[in-house]
């Protein structure tokens, strides 16, 4: 799904991701682009920031809000951090600068892609080995085990099932759990993800959260 007010982008768009094998459905502005994606599922969402009636900021709260997991690469004029910051606080996955190159955001638009969860259309699960995170219900199943989990273990264990087998640094974590502005305790992060394991590693599973030293963290099968 491209959603632009720039009808010569989205021409641009529609044309090069149609020769790439991608099908693509496009939008004109924000509402247009919500009324679309509420009657279809997109795979991954390419969202202007600076468009009539609803911004791209607002579209992604928006998706975000309604249970939309697909990826969202932010096309903006802008280049502040804080709107980096805003838009990633928001939801979105990546962020481009108008004017691109093309081959760059067919770059970013493949590597979006190779990290969308092994998801159910049909349940809203998430998949990982024999790991199932349950997005309605709000529940994780490993195996034929229920695991009880707090509201931040379960934030910080979704964040993970959304980006199977992508290394998260420590500051995109915090960004996206406890937000750029936290103030507490410096060690939360690494309370919560031992909290996370012990759970998950009850009666002998094996380890999914991998520490990668001086990166971060993975959710992978293999140490």
């Amino acid at each position: 799904m491209v959603i632009d007010d720039d009808e010569k982008i989205t021409s641009l768009l529609r044309r090069s991701l149609a020769f790439e094998g991608y099908e693509v459905t496009t939008a004109s502005d924000g509402a247009e682009g919500l009324r679309l994606l509420g009657q279809r599922q997109a795979d991954l969402v390419v969202l202007d920031v600076m468009m009539p009636k609803l911004d791209g900021w607002e579209v992604c709260r928006r998706l975000r809000e309604a249970g939309i997991v697909a990826p969202v690469l932010l096309l903006t004029a802008k280049d502040e951090v804080q709107d980096r910051v805003k838009g990633l606080d928001l939801g979105a996955d990546d962020y481009l600068v108008k004017p691109f190159a093309l081959e760059e955001l067919m770059a970013r638009i493949r590597a979006l892609l190779r990290r969308r969860p092994e998801q159910s259309e049909e349940d809203g699960r998430l998949r990982y080995d024999d790991l199932v995170l349950d997005t309605g219900a709000r529940e994780a199943i490993r195996g034929d085990r229920r695991i009880d989990l707090t509201a931040k273990e379960f934030d910080l264990l979704h964040l993970f099932m959304q980006n199977p087998r992508r290394v998260l640094s420590r500051d995109q974590i915090m960004e996206r759990i406890w937000g750029y502005d936290y103030s507490g305790e410096s060690n939360v992060l690494e309370v919560y993800v031992a909290m996370l394991r012990q759970k998950l590693e009850e009666q002998g599973g094996k380890r999914l959260i991998q520490t990668v030293r001086g990166a971060g963290y993975v959710l992978k099968g293999d140490s």
